[in-house]
């Protein structure tokens, strides 16, 4: 070949150089791609056997012999946040030869260096920004995507694929924040908020996100199988799980109803060639298609957080997640399995939704709001902002004395109870000896909402003797109780022995 330039495409999926070039390029490397700063950055793909790749960006170059596979990857030294737009050339030649009349090389163009997260779940994280239907898309999607124009912000959208193997995810190229890659309004609302609010907040250090979300999935498609390593006892058949390249009604089983419900199946087709791309962490939506089983959700997190940590070779991998919100039922298994994660996890936090959600609609289209409980964690955890406290309230115990129930919580140095209707009477319920909830009032708190003292203290006069205690576990009822960061308390039931 005669020493020729090539520019990177998409094929297929298959990020590779047009014409005869022999290199092809790993899933995140095409034009407009954003690089994670602060720490060393792989760059991998395929080449000729036996011949050498060198990658060159910044002032790095960095160099590496082709496997006998054709694979190769090199990493490039840690960098700082940079908006300059530059080129990262690879080029594949002999041994010891850069450039010479057999090289072959490919460009990539519009490289920026900041931030980069990924966005994953079922159909609250797909539900787009903007998009045809008004039950299915941000609240204020049209406006928002027509009035920014930020193109340090990148985004990359994964198209639905389920596979029985790793496979090459499947994306039409980094796009910019811009109106014009909005009119389809495919991407993720809250992926949409989340990258907005982080480029915003860091004062325009360049932000790439990749959305991989499926509505109607449920957590051990997206989980790989490295993650079910040394599990929980109680996710052994979901470990075993042989995935069915051709699918039959008759193996429906639990929240696996459909083939691309399978374990593992969606990492493989949505996320897996992405890896061991770095990045800071992963945010995450999910839940609703796993409520029947939701005794065995916190360790289904765990093998989903540990899995994606251990395929992006990125044991401090972050990953904040969102509660379910209220609907016509208020999931109070599978929420308590949340909290109970998140409390269990460093490198987790978890966005209460308890205020937000929409009793007709399974998918509430308030996803700014989402989005910003979830930047919050990232801006203290992550960006050392000076925030006093990212956490909505966890009950840490409660205390039956006296008719009535005290309570104390942590992430709480105040209390304000906020309705629309202007109710100060917030869905706490108490039970007897006989089981039945009956509601309570809250005690000490004026008619503006504001709660006195740190612990909250409810009563009922029809539970003389309460032995139980419970926060919107009823059918239909809403978060209206926030502590002193505006965060809301999300639900919980407890009695004598503790949270239930």
């Amino acid at each position: 070949m005669k020493n020729k330039l090539y520019a990177v495409t998409m094929l297929a999926g298959v990020v590779a150089a047009t014409a005869q070039a022999k290199i092809e390029m790993g899933t995140p490397f095409s034009d407009g791609v954003v690089l994670q700063r602060g720490v060393e950055v792989p760059v991998w793909g395929k080449a000729e056997p036996g011949l050498f790749v060198t990658v060159a960006f910044a002032d790095a170059e960095v160099s590496v012999d082709v496997g006998a596979d054709g694979a190769w990857l090199v990493k490039l030294p840690a960098m700082s946040a940079s908006a300059e737009s530059r080129t990262m050339t690879v080029t594949e030649s002999k041994k010891g030869v850069i450039f010479d009349d057999e090289t072959d090389r490919v460009e990539i163009g519009d490289v920026l260096v900041g931030e980069v997260w990924f966005a994953s779940g079922q159909s609250n994280m797909e539900c787009p920004i903007w998009g045809v239907s008004p039950r299915y898309r941000d609240g204020s999607g049209a406006l928002v995507t027509s009035m920014d124009h930020l193109p340090n912000i990148r985004f990359a959208k994964n198209t639905r694929t389920w596979s029985v193997a790793p496979t090459t995810a499947k994306y039409n190229g980094w796009k910019k924040f811009e109106p014009a890659s909005f009119k389809s309004g495919a991407l993720s609302a809250v992926a949409y908020y989340y990258a907005r609010e982080l480029y915003l907040a860091l004062g325009g250090v360049p932000v790439g996100i990749v959305d991989s979300s499926w509505g109607g999935t449920n957590i051990d498609a997206w989980t790989p199988r490295c993650g079910y390593d040394g599990c929980d006892a109680s996710l052994k058949a979901t470990a075993e799980y042989k995935v069915a390249a051709k699918w039959d009604k008759s193996m429906k089983k639990g929240p696996i109803g459909e083939a691309h419900q399978q374990p593992t199946v969606l990492f493989n087709g949505m996320v897996d060639s992405w890896a061991p791309m770095a990045m800071r962490g992963m945010i995450w939506y999910q839940g609703c298609h796993n409520n029947g089983e939701y005794q065995l959700y916190a360790a289904k997190m765990k093998a989903l957080r540990d899995g994606w940590a251990k395929r992006f070779e990125n044991p401090a991998l972050k990953i904040y997640f969102v509660q379910l919100a209220p609907y016509n039922q208020n999931w109070p298994g599978l929420v308590a399995a949340q909290t109970k994660y998140a409390e269990s996890e460093p490198n987790a936090a978890l966005a209460v939704t308890a205020d937000v959600g929409n009793f007709y609609d399974i998918h509430p289209n308030r996803k700014e709001i989402v989005a910003k409980r979830l930047a919050v964690h990232a801006l203290k955890r992550d960006y050392g902002f000076d925030i006093d406290e990212d956490n909505s309230p966890v009950l840490e115990s409660a205390t039956f004395a006296n008719g009535a129930v005290t309570m104390k919580f942590k992430y709480a140095k105040g209390w304000y109870v906020y309705s629309p209707d202007r109710s100060i009477e917030p869905a706490f319920e108490v039970a007897g000896a006989d089981g039945e909830w009956k509601p309570a009032k809250l005690q000490e708190v004026n008619k503006s909402g504001i709660v006195k003292g740190v612990e909250l203290v409810v009563k009922s006069a029809e539970v003389p003797v309460p032995e139980k205690v419970r926060y919107i576990c009823r059918p239909q009822t809403m978060g209206t109780v926030f502590n002193q960061a505006s965060l809301p308390l999300g639900p919980f039931e407890a009695d004598k022995q503790g949270l239930r």
